[in-house]
C-alpha cells in the first residue's frame, strides 16, 4: 500500500456551511494545510479520517474506496490538539492501545511498543505516567501510538499548538523524519506559517471550504495565491 490518497468530487456541509474537495495527494509525500479559522481545514482531514459524513462524492487510498468504512478501519492514524492519553495508564501502556485496546499484548506487541518509544526519543520512559511528562513528551507519546498502529497515512491536526515555538520546530522535524523513514503520507492543518517553512513538501491555503492555492511550501510562502496574501500578511 503506497498511501496515495484520492478525493473526487467531496462535498460535505453542516447548516448554511459546506465544502467541496477533489484533490490527489501522493504516497509517502508532506502536505500543509493552512488558511483562516473555520475555513475547513480540519474538515478536509476529518473526511479523510471518516469523522464527516460525505453529502456526495468519494475518497480512495490507492485503488479501494474507504467513503462507507468508519474510522477505525481506514488504514489512517490522527493526532489532534488534545494528546487523548489517559492519565492513569503508563506511557508505554498508552502506546499500547494502538496496539490492542483491551491492552492483551504479546511479546512481540511489547516490544513493537519500546520501538515505537524509542522512534520518537522517549526510551526508558515508558513506565511514566503523562502527569510526569512534559507537554512535548505528552505528544511524542501519543505519536508513538499512532505509529504502532502500522496505518500508512498520518493525519496531524494541530497537535504541536500548545507547545513552545522550538518544541513546535522539534515535533514538526521529528514527523517528518518518521515519514521519510517509514515513507508516511502526512497531512498537518497549521495555523503557524513560520513552523512549516523549512519543510519540503506541499501546501494548500484552504478558506471558505475549497482549496484557494496549491504549490509547494516554498512557492507558497514566497509567491502566495491572491486569496491566501491577507492571511500570510504579504502586501
Amino acid at each position: 500500500m503506497t498511501g496515495t490518497i484520492s478525493i473526487k468530487d467531496v462535498h460535505v456541509g453542516q447548516g448554511d456551511w459546506s465544502a467541496d474537495f477533489s484533490l490527489t495527494i501522493e504516497g509517502g509525500s508532506l502536505t500543509v494545510v493552512i488558511g483562516p479559522s473555520g475555513a475547513g481545514k480540519t474538515t478536509l482531514l476529518q473526511l479523510i479520517a471518516g469523522f464527516v459524513p460525505l453529502r456526495s462524492g468519494s475518497v480512495f487510498v490507492d485503488d479501494r474506496d474507504i467513503s462507507t468504512l468508519a474510522p477505525g478501519k481506514r488504514p489512517i492514524a490522527m493526532l489532534f490538539q488534545e494528546n487523548n492519553l489517559f492519565s492513569h495508564l503508563t506511557a508505554a501502556r498508552n502506546v499500547a492501545l494502538g496496539i490492542h485496546t483491551g491492552l492483551r499484548l504479546s511479546q512481540q506487541d511489547i516490544e513493537k511498543v519500546e520501538e515505537g518509544l524509542a522512534a520518537v526519543g522517549l526510551s526508558g520512559l515508558g513506565e511514566r505516567r503523562p502527569g510526569e511528562l512534559s507537554g512535548g513528551q505528552r505528544q511524542r507519546v501519543a505519536l508513538a501510538r499512532a505509529l504502532v498502529t502500522n496505518r500508512p497515512i498520518l493525519l496531524l491536526d494541530e497537535p504541536f499548538a500548545a507547545l513552545g515555538p522550538a518544541q513546535r520546530l522539534e515535533m514538526l522535524a521529528l514527523v517528518d523524519r518518521l515519514r521519510r523513514e517509514r515513507n508516511l503520507t502526512v497531512l498537518v492543518v497549521s495555523h503557524q506559517v513560520d513552523d512549516v517553512a523549512k519543510l519540503d513538501g506541499r501546501a494548500l491555503f484552504v478558506d471558505e471550504g475549497i482549496i484557494k492555492g496549491d504549490s509547494t511550501i516554498a512557492a507558497m510562502i514566497a509567491n502566495p495565491p491572491a486569496a491566501a496574501r491577507n492571511y500570510l500578511a504579504i502586501d
